[in-house]
């Protein structure tokens, strides 16, 4: 056996499943959030607009501003509790709050490191050239008629998952390991994309509810 150092991706994506979920309430939980994705849609808006900004603040100072960092992670760590509610997931029947910042009794939760120094130079490629290659993977995980007409593979593994819970009372944890590793590798590449980190998203998935905290990755 051989240990290499394993550092934690500076993008945390936890979730926790409910112990009782309700057989039904996934066939409406897309309805009872659209107040959500109403909000969401301006606050995507303002995402893209301020990523532009911090661009430019990079570019020349080698820092993203803080208070639009901040801003950002709030965009994301909201859009992550909804689609954890209603879309990617569908593991908790607690209703998202209408929140930036964290709420730590949520079961879903996003965190991204600040990063007090960025390089001026991959601000230029890192967006679209150099994460080329996850845009292509994601693709399949978000939506792609490859695997699931226009579901992609986290949708059709959630909605598996909802169908063995109405049939059985249960909530496959196989099916939630998985999914929680393919929405944490999309959200990592996010915030890549973003510019909120200068570390390469890995070609990796660590499934299962909590980031993996582990000092060394051992493997034969």
């Amino acid at each position: 056996m051989t240990s290499a150092p394993f550092f934690p991706y500076p993008v945390r994506v936890e979730a926790s499943l409910d112990p009782r979920l309700s057989r039904w309430l996934w066939l409406v939980k897309w309805l009872l959030a659209i107040p959500h994705y109403i909000v969401l849609v301006f606050l995507w808006i303002a995402l893209v607009l301020l990523t532009i900004g911090a661009f430019f603040a990079i570019l020349f100072t080698g820092r993203y501003p803080r208070p639009l960092f901040d801003f950002n992670v709030g965009v994301l760590r909201w859009n992550w509790r909804v689609s954890y509610y209603a879309l990617s997931g569908l593991g908790t029947d607690k209703y998202p709050p209408f929140a930036l910042a964290d709420v730590p009794d949520y079961p879903a939760r996003l965190e991204v490191a600040y990063p007090e120094r960025l390089s001026r130079g991959l601000v230029l490629v890192k967006w679209w050239l150099l994460a080329i290659p996850h845009y292509i993977t994601i693709g399949f995980f978000v939506g792609g008629y490859q695997w699931s007409g226009s579901l992609g593979l986290i949708g059709y593994l959630s909605l598996v998952a909802v169908i063995v819970l109405a049939a059985t009372g249960r909530y496959p944890l196989s099916v939630f390991d998985f999914v929680l590793g393919l929405v944490r590798w999309v959200v990592r590449v996010s915030a890549y994309a973003a510019l909120m980190t200068d570390e390469y998203p890995p070609f990796r998935l660590d499934m299962g509810g909590r980031e993996p905290d582990r000092t060394e990755l051992t493997r034969p």
